[in-house]
């Protein structure tokens, strides 16, 4: 497990739920943390009617607020949850951010924070053995609505080691 903090963001939750392998998460992290920011982004979704983990009910997720409010970024076209995440990734050096979100990477990559995505943690799942195949997953998350361009998918399957090309 690592030692540092796993912090993630509302789709890659979201997403992985909504594609059976959230557990994923706790396999090759351990616990994660969330801040309540997501929790009122997924309580927004859930109202909507949108198929989203009750995320009271994972004891390997905790609740985590941002513990200077100077921290958190404001950026207008960034959401709260991306926000708080940076923020928390900010107030522990070394911890891994996992987002989706183009805005969000660019600040990380400003401020040096380490992050993946959701397409990264199927890319790590396949890798350790808790995944057979990143394609299938990937086909059932563009259902779900995920926007993947084709590029990023030969990417992350070149990487899974999956790609028709090798």
């Amino acid at each position: 497990m690592p030692e540092s903090l796993v912090i993630v963001n509302t789709s890659p939750l979201l997403y992985l739920h909504q594609v059976g392998y959230l557990e994923l998460l706790q396999n090759l992290y351990g616990e994660v943390i969330t801040p309540p920011a997501v929790i009122a982004e997924l309580a927004v979704g859930k109202n909507q009617g949108i198929n989203v983990p009750d995320i009271h009910s994972i004891e390997w997720i905790s609740i985590t607020s941002v513990k200077s409010s100077s921290l958190i970024p404001a950026v207008i076209d960034l959401g709260q949850g991306e926000a708080e995440v940076l923020a928390l990734g900010l107030e522990n050096p070394g911890s891994l951010l996992i987002f989706d979100d183009q805005l969000a990477r660019r600040i990380a990559n400003i401020y040096h924070l380490k992050y993946t995505g959701t397409v990264g943690v199927l890319v790590k799942a396949k890798k350790l053995g808790y995944l057979s195949s990143v394609a299938s997953v990937i086909t059932i998350l563009r259902q779900q609505g995920m926007w993947l361009t084709d590029s990023i998918i030969n990417d992350v399957l070149k990487l899974a080691g999956e790609s028709k090309l090798d």
